[in-house]
């Protein structure tokens, strides 16, 4: 049943796939595809020209949270989607308000021109406007995620869950872009990243892609 992950872990969707299936203890391989340069047929793998793409054995499955749902039936333990109907819509709500809400706005409007866009001009880049997003667009997802964490160590209950990753994943790229929640102001989520962060199945995607794109990484 061998499984490959196709796309790179620059991406915030391909990287909750792969720490998906590492807390899983599920075994991969990756395909470190660019979409920006994509191979001939990519299309055929992927029909929107998105990342990532899973191949599992002769099929092929699409979009993060179609993937990480799909490995969720075929391994259920352990397991990353609550029991309880209403504690996995939350999950789910947490997953797609991370995916829906908090990426576009953080990927194209502050990953992109700080971190990517250099990286592949070699140009440096002009700061004024990701600076007045991650001033003024951010906090308010800051605000909400940092209520919603409560007294937990956990989005919902006590254990890890597809939220939690979800979560996690999307705030490495904005870490790589020098933006974090300030411990002052959104304690819950800071300590929520601190520990996230730190766990191997993170650290296993983050430490690969530093030399290449830490330029900006900011500490917790």
């Amino acid at each position: 049943m061998p499984y490959t992950v196709v796309g790179s872990p620059i991406s915030p969707f391909v990287r909750k796939v792969m720490i998906f299936m590492t807390e899983k203890g599920i075994p991969f391989e990756q395909d470190n595809v660019n979409p920006f340069a994509p191979p001939d047929g990519f299309r055929e793998i992927s029909p929107l020209g998105r990342i990532p793409a899973l191949r599992h054995d002769d099929a092929i499955v699409n979009d993060s949270s179609v993937i990480c749902a799909y490995l969720e039936r075929l391994h259920a333990t352990p397991a990353l989607y609550p029991q309880d109907p209403l504690l996995r819509a939350r999950a789910e709500w947490i997953e797609e308000y991370m995916d829906g809400g908090v990426v576009p706005v953080a990927g194209p409007k502050v990953f992109a021109p700080l971190v990517l866009r250099p990286m592949m001009t070699g140009q440096e880049p002009d700061e004024t406007e990701p600076r007045r997003v991650i001033a003024e667009e951010l906090p308010p997802f800051f605000d909400y995620l940092d209520a919603q964490l409560g007294g937990g160590e956990f989005f919902v209950g006590d254990a890890l869950s597809i939220a939690d990753i979800a979560a996690a994943s999307s705030f490495v790229n904005l870490r790589l872009a020098g933006a974090a929640p300030a411990a002052d102001r959104w304690p819950k989520l800071h300590a929520f990243l601190v520990h996230m962060h730190a766990r191997p199945s993170f650290q296993a995607t983050i430490q690969p892609i530093l030399p290449l794109l830490g330029k900006r990484w900011v500490e917790l």
